[in-house]
């Protein structure tokens, strides 16, 4: 009497630890929170927007350009109305602008802006 006894109670242990296990858990909950937001200004005819004035920089001939392997070399340069690159030289976007630079020594060759 005594062996069954054990042996039901690690059954109903083997049944019912997954049941505990599977309880459900809910995270308690943050008050929700109001706050104020002013009127925001209107985007009409004449509203000025102040974060969009970026600094690009004007490149010209003759300028080092030590970076242009960060930038996506132009390889349809025709498409872009873009003359055909010299031997060892590559055409590049940077910002708004198209650079013909020599891969050997990063010196711009060339600049055009985009249309």
């Amino acid at each position: 009497m005594f062996k069954k006894s054990i042996l039901v109670a690690v059954a109903l242990t083997f049944v019912g630890a997954p049941l505990a296990q599977a309880r459900d858990y809910q995270p308690l909950r943050k008050t929700e929170q109001h706050r104020y937001e002013p009127n925001r200004p209107s985007y009409g005819k004449h509203y000025k927007k102040q974060n969009e004035q970026r600094y690009y920089k004007k490149w010209s001939k003759g300028q080092r350009y030590g970076d242009w392997r960060r930038h996506q070399e132009v390889r349809d340069y025709k498409r872009y109305g873009l003359r055909k690159p010299g031997r060892g030289q590559r055409w590049v976007k940077v910002d708004n602008q198209y650079l013909l630079i020599t891969a050997a020594t990063g010196l711009i060759a060339a600049m055009m802006m985009s249309r």
